[in-house]
């Protein structure tokens, strides 16, 4: 049975994705409702506490959700609000999780309330910092553990084999520095002295040799902020030329993951058209290449796991050995403290 960490943030969806309509995602194993109150966002259990229909195939009516069975309204915290069959009972009511909207995207508190502090989301004010022209946004569902899509992240060499057209070409041979940071994971490769990968042939071009460098940052559970940068040789870079991207990997199961991206550039902020060609490579390379990889694995593992069947570890995977070291003592510690 897998066992996952609750007393953290996970990302429900992007702020764009939830309107007028109710917002439904399973996290962790737990069925889930998003919808927008009058000043707010809640998420409540997607089950009505009547005959156990999901609230998500009612309607959002003056800030409350309307069961679309027998038409019972509950409100953001759960509270039954109108009952068209009898009076209201204390009984009548959904269980709630802490919300947050920020940066652009949804987050849900799995664990205990009362420990929800929204200081612990991590700081991805970048996003804000970005015009809406400039960000690139996906939302993946992937048939595989969240655990397959953070290693993935945290070992980039993967992108010359399985990215030979788009995001590959420049980590081959380069020896990754893996960080302990106090919040979780750092990996940097650099590389000089090399032809841009196709990514990045507008910034330098496929006739002059280029510096690459990215740096994946992971926090706990499987939060990531990936930074990368292609500079012309000889040529010191800035922030200007770092490209920032969220990669959040929410478990929906224990075998499937939402696969949330925003990234952000800072030159050509306003070029529509180059958001779009980006989005259409970044979109075949996650959803055509890494996506179908990923599920091959978990077919292959199948719900046992990975470490029980005694993987063979190269020096490119002391990245996400850490990272998955890490899980799992602060998942042991978390059932500790809940014994």
């Amino acid at each position: 049975m897998e066992h996952f960490l609750r007393n953290r943030w996970y990302q429900y969806g992007f702020s764009h994705e939830l309107a007028d309509t109710p917002l439904t995602r399973t996290i962790i194993d737990m069925p889930l409702v998003a919808f927008r109150t009058n000043t707010d966002v809640s998420i409540l259990l997607d089950m009505c506490p009547h005959r156990f229909a999901p609230l998500s195939t009612g309607r959002v009516d003056d800030g409350r959700i309307i069961c679309g069975y027998h038409g019972l309204a509950f409100d953001g915290a759960g509270h039954c609000a109108a009952n068209p069959h009898g009076k209201i009972t204390t009984a009548l009511r959904v269980r709630s999780f802490p919300a947050v909207e920020r940066h652009g995207a949804l987050w849900v508190w799995m664990g205990e309330a009362a420990l929800a502090d929204p200081a612990l989301i991590p700081d991805l004010s970048f996003i804000d910092e970005t015009p809406g022209t400039a960000r690139i946004h996906f939302t993946i569902a992937i048939r595989a553990s969240y655990r397959l899509v953070t290693d993935n992240l945290l070992d980039l060499s993967h992108a010359d084999y399985l990215h030979p057209d788009t995001l590959g070409g420049v980590m081959t041979g380069v020896r990754p520095t893996v960080i302990d940071t106090d919040n979780g994971v750092a990996v940097e490769w650099e590389n000089r002295n090399v032809v841009p990968p196709p990514r990045f042939r507008e910034r330098v071009p496929a006739t002059q040799r280029a510096n690459a460098w990215t740096r994946a940052e992971w926090q706990a559970p499987a939060i990531m902020l990936i930074k990368t940068a292609l500079t012309q040789s000889g040529r010191d870079r800035s922030r200007e030329d770092e490209v920032w991207a969220l990669h959040s990997m929410t478990p929906e199961s224990a075998g499937s993951t939402h696969y949330f991206v925003c990234g952000t550039r800072r030159d050509r902020m306003d070029d529509v058209e180059y958001s779009a060609r980006l989005r259409a490579m970044l979109q075949h390379a996650f959803e055509q290449e890494d996506k179908p990889m990923l599920e091959d694995q978990q077919r292959r593992i199948g719900m046992a796991d990975p470490d029980s069947l005694r993987p063979i570890l190269l020096s490119i995977d002391a990245g996400a050995a850490l990272a998955r070291r890490k899980l799992n003592r602060l998942i042991a510690q978390e059932q500790v403290a809940d014994a």
